[in-house]
């Protein structure tokens, strides 16, 4: 299954502008996404239609065939996912052990 191309690129185009929107993924190249240093979400192209490889989970690419998901819903899917591997909600976490309040810091 190859890389989507021009044409379908262009056939797709209004879920990349709808995944353009998402603040934290950022298209290297036409329909490849990145979210920070790391492929998330690109397009393969197949007679049997198109499909989007995404890491919902952040660790594994999963292949989603468009023709059965709604475009709208697919956008929504990949926002919840960069929602949850947001560097803000990494940086929210503690350490193992530290307490939530704070105390036992030394500054």
């Amino acid at each position: 299954m190859k890389h989507a191309g021009t044409p379908t690129l262009t056939q797709i185009e209004p879920l990349l502008a709808r995944l353009r929107r998402i603040d934290g993924l950022v298209e290297r190249k036409p329909g490849t996404f990145y979210l920070r240093s790391k492929a998330f979400l690109h397009f393969h192209e197949d007679p049997a239609g198109v499909f989007a490889d995404v890491k919902l989970d952040g660790q594994e690419f999963q292949r989603i065939a468009l023709a059965e998901t709604d475009a709208a819903r697919f956008a929504k899917m990949v926002a919840e996912a960069v929602t949850r591997m947001s560097p803000q909600r990494q940086t929210a976490r503690r350490a193992p052990g530290a307490r939530a309040d704070g105390a036992g810091r030394a500054d």
